[in-house]
């Protein structure tokens, strides 16, 4: 249980900072330009936007939520492992896609509200905050199905009570990295998020696999490979969150063994193949 609830705070605290690092950066243009006419029209598409995108990523949820209850409970299950199998690979892609256009988001963000201004394209705005906001609610409520659908579930006010928790805590980081905190930068917030954010991808790929595994999916043999519960068991307070976030098993077989080593394989091959090359970072 515990387990489950701080991954879902982590998951509602990273997605929120992101969503509002891009809604920051166009209210931060917006506040530097000397038409107040311009800062004030700007702002009222800006946070439309983001309003909208809060109250379509609300309704997916919805619906995600009335498809799952009226499911039987065979259906349900085979529901929760495709969703946690989906937030893994949403999980990666989130990734690599920072990692390659991190360096130049900014710049890409307040080019195109220059754009927009200029030609009087509001759209451009509304749109802009529109997605940042509502691509990062659907992927939040993709990302807390398949974390919550990794254990026998949780009651709903402490579900509740953890994303009220992963809200204020993004509010507070983003609060602490705008006012130019010196103990943590942008760029080294996300690095460190990105390598906890991959191993919590690998911990759904290998309990997606176990949930087909148990449906009868998959069928390999089950004989533990090694057994290190003496030292860290898989279960309790420590083990168990330890297990949540990064996918460990005390007693692994061979296939999550080899879910968890060809899950690194393959994001180690897309980080090579795809991060930004030498000649692009000096551009």
């Amino acid at each position: 249980m515990s387990s489950q609830i701080g991954n879902v705070i982590f998951i509602i605290w990273r997605e929120s900072v992101e969503a509002l690092l891009v809604i920051g950066i166009l209210n931060a243009w917006l506040q530097n330009q000397a038409d107040a006419g311009l800062r004030q029209t700007g702002r009222r598409w800006l946070w439309s936007g983001a309003g909208l995108g809060f109250v379509l990523a609300l309704v997916f949820g919805l619906i995600i939520a009335l498809f799952s209850e009226n499911m039987n409970e065979e259906t349900q299950e085979f529901a929760q492992t495709i969703a946690m199998l989906v937030a893994g690979v949403l999980i990666v892609q989130m990734v690599l896609w920072m990692k390659r256009n991190g360096r130049t988001l900014k710049r890409d963000l307040e080019g195109a509200l220059q754009s927009a201004a200029d030609r009087s394209h509001w759209w451009g705005v509304f749109v802009l905050a529109l997605i940042a906001v509502a691509r990062e609610g659907v992927e939040t409520v993709i990302f807390l199905y398949g974390t919550l659908a990794t254990g026998a579930g949780s009651a709903l006010f402490t579900s509740l009570v953890a994303i009220i928790l992963g809200f204020a805590l993004a509010g507070a980081t983003y609060a602490v990295l705008q006012i130019g905190s010196r103990l943590i930068n942008w760029r080294t917030f996300f690095r460190i998020t990105e390598i906890m954010l991959l191993f919590l991808a690998a911990s759904m790929f290998v309990s997606g696999v176990d949930h087909m595994a148990s449906l009868g999916y998959i069928n390999v043999p089950s004989a533990k490979l090694w057994d290190t519960s003496f030292i860290l068991p898989d279960g309790g307070p420590v083990g168990g969150l330890i297990a949540a976030l990064t996918g460990y098993r005390a007693r692994p077989d061979v296939l999550e063994l080899g879910v968890y080593v060809t899950y690194w394989a393959v994001v180690w091959a897309l980080f090579a193949r795809f991060a930004p090359s030498p000649v692009r970072k000096a551009a």
